[in-house]
């Protein structure tokens, strides 16, 4: 069994997973599928962060403008995935931002380790780094081609 191929099958496929391409190498179909897979991560993970914020059990009780924010970045993911419109994916671009701005001015969760907090900002900052890409992509969307060129 070649063990190499079978794994590049379900994890890396040139036109399923284009993270490594250039954004003016990508086609629309590329294009879809990479924004598909951040637009569900962020509108999931922002969904259940609205939700989470209206319950007692969030870090720092409830609270209604924190799930607001949420919701509004979340459905932002949503218009974006479906009109691919540069406004939707600028303002859920910032959530990342959003995010480091909320453990400066209210902290972290209690009861977190320095290796748990170094943790969450480096994922928060490495989103913010995919996110530019992902509004690069969304600038280029209306001209990129259907097709690749050899094809």
């Amino acid at each position: 069994m070649d063990w190499e191929s079978f794994i590049k099958k379900y994890i890396w496929d040139d036109d399923k997973t284009p993270y490594f391409v250039s954004v003016h190498a990508l086609t629309k179909y590329q294009a879809s599928h990479e924004l598909f897979a951040y637009t569900l991560f962020i509108g999931v993970i922002f969904s259940m962060i609205a939700i989470f914020s209206l319950t007692e059990n969030a870090p720092h009780g409830v609270s209604r403008i924190m799930a607001f924010y949420a919701f509004t970045v979340a459905s932002s993911a949503v218009v974006f995935g479906v009109t691919k419109h540069v406004l939707a994916a600028c303002y859920f671009a910032l959530a990342p931002l959003a995010t480091l701005g909320y453990f400066l001015f209210w902290g972290f969760p209690p009861n977190l380790a320095t290796i748990d907090k170094a943790f969450l900002v480096a994922i928060t900052l490495g989103l913010q780094v995919y996110s530019l890409r992902v509004v690069a992509i969304a600038k280029a969307y209306p001209t990129m081609p259907d097709k690749a060129k050899d094809q």
